[in-house]
């Protein structure tokens, strides 16, 4: 089963062109993905979890841990860790403001090469923060892996400028081919994605 039947049949994602939705970063968007919900079934979460770690294993062969991002990549670097028998980890956006003021939570061994996991990928702004915050603490983070990118070409931008390789199991791209296969949008729909996604 392919991610992007998935997030349409758990309602993951939404595509509304009146009304648009509001990003954390203020951008309005004619389409919202929330993967929170996909943690809820078992069957889906297995799928979503055998292909992140079919992705590290292609990608990161080397890698020695598992870190999920606070807090939506936390359960699927747990899934996935377990899965793998790796240790887990995970990055909080700001160190905490008191005891050991720790950035990272888990068992952190200096230079462990580390993958970090992402449920959602828009502007690139906390992955970067996540991929910067494990390098701060000392670890290896080789890459991102998330389940979904709305394929910004400045987040692309972004990470290569910053050198952090990065995956994500679907994207815009390939969901608005599925939704274009699957009839689900029809030809103003397409004008207004198509017309958002290049002002991006």
């Amino acid at each position: 089963m392919k991610i992007e039947e998935i997030l349409l049949k758990t309602q993951a994602v939404h595509i509304n062109t009146e009304d648009l939705f509001t990003w954390t970063s203020g951008i309005k968007s004619p389409i919202y993905c929330n993967n929170r919900l996909l943690i809820s079934y078992p069957e889906y979460r297995t799928i979503i979890t055998d292909l992140f770690i079919s992705t590290i294993k292609t990608n990161f062969a080397e890698t020695q841990s598992i870190a999920g991002t606070s807090t939506a990549g936390i359960p699927w670097a747990a899934f996935i860790a377990e899965k793998m028998k790796l240790p887990m980890l995970y990055i909080r956006s700001k160190p905490k403001g008191h005891g050991l003021k720790s950035s990272i939570e888990g068992n952190l061994i200096e230079g462990q090469k580390t993958i970090i996991i992402e449920d959602l990928i828009s502007t690139g702004k906390s992955s970067i923060e996540a991929f910067e915050n494990a390098q701060s603490e000392k670890l290896n983070p080789l890459g991102i892996i998330s389940i979904f990118s709305y394929q910004v070409l400045k987040t692309q931008q972004n990470f290569e400028q910053k050198k952090i390789k990065n995956f994500s199991l679907a994207g815009y791209h390939s969901l608005y081919q599925y939704l274009l296969v699957q009839n689900k949008i029809n030809d103003k729909a397409q004008t207004v994605l198509n017309d958002w996604h290049q002002s991006l």
